[in-house]
Parts: structure tokens; C-alpha cells; sequence
């Protein structure tokens, strides 16, 4: 059975940082592409970061320059880094997994696994 356990998500300052994890199990990160989305009451689930079995990192454009995606193939955890926090950065962040290779995706239909979530609120 597959687990994502999202953690890391609080309340912050406009330009804050927040670093959040999602440790996997019955899942191993660095197999198939894996990714991070996020949804805010009122708007669409967005796609924010993704990475590939490779390694290679893929970026929505409101967040480029500011958020860092990676994992730790050892913890089996991944992680995205926010930095420069905004107003509009606020919402709900979800793990996510796929069970395919090559170029990763922003599109929520290309994955399978969804964790619960952590909240990431940036007010001042």
C-alpha cells in the first residue's frame, strides 16, 4: 500500500521560507517521476515542481526562481523548498507519484498517489 506523508507546512511572513517533506512508503521516490501541487480555496489544483527518475526538475512559472524541489533517495522523502514566500502562495500542497518514467508532469491526471496534505499559509 502506498503512503505520502506530507509535514513542514505553517503559517509564514510574506518572504518567508518553508520547507516541506512527504516521506514515502510502499513507494520508492526515485523510480517513476514525483511532484508537488497545490490548491487554494476557490482555484484549480495547480502543479507546481515536478522531478524525474533522473533527476531532472520541471517548474510552473509562477514559482520558478523560488521553490526547489529534490529527494533523498536514501530517506525515501521528498521535499520542496519555497523561499521568497507570497500572498498568493498560500494554499493547500499535496505529494504526489506517478508509476511512469521520462519527462515529468504538471498535469494532475499523470499521477496515481496524492498524500493529504500541509497547509502553507503566508500572511503578515
Amino acid at each position: 500500500q502506498v503512503q505520502l506523508v506530507e509535514s513542514g507546512g505553517g503559517s509564514v511572513q510574506p518572504g518567508g521560507s518553508l520547507r516541506l517533506s512527504c516521506a514515502a512508503s510502499g513507494y520508492t521516490v526515485n523510480r517513476y517521476f514525483v511532484g508537488w501541487f497545490r490548491q487554494a480555496p476557490g482555484k484549480e489544483r495547480e502543479g507546481v515542481a515536478c522531478i524525474e527518475s533522473a533527476g531532472s526538475t520541471r517548474y510552473a512559472d509562477p514559482v520558478k526562481g523560488r521553490f526547489t524541489i529534490s529527494r533523498d533517495n536514501a530517506k525515501n522523502t521528498l521535499y520542496l523548498e519555497i523561499n521568497s514566500l507570497k500572498a498568493e502562495d498560500s494554499a493547500m500542497y499535496y505529494c504526489v507519484a506517478s508509476v511512469f518514467f521520462g519527462r515529468c508532469s504538471l498535469v494532475a491526471g499523470a499521477y496515481t498517489y496524492w498524500g493529504q496534505g500541509t497547509q502553507v499559509t503566508v500572511a503578515s
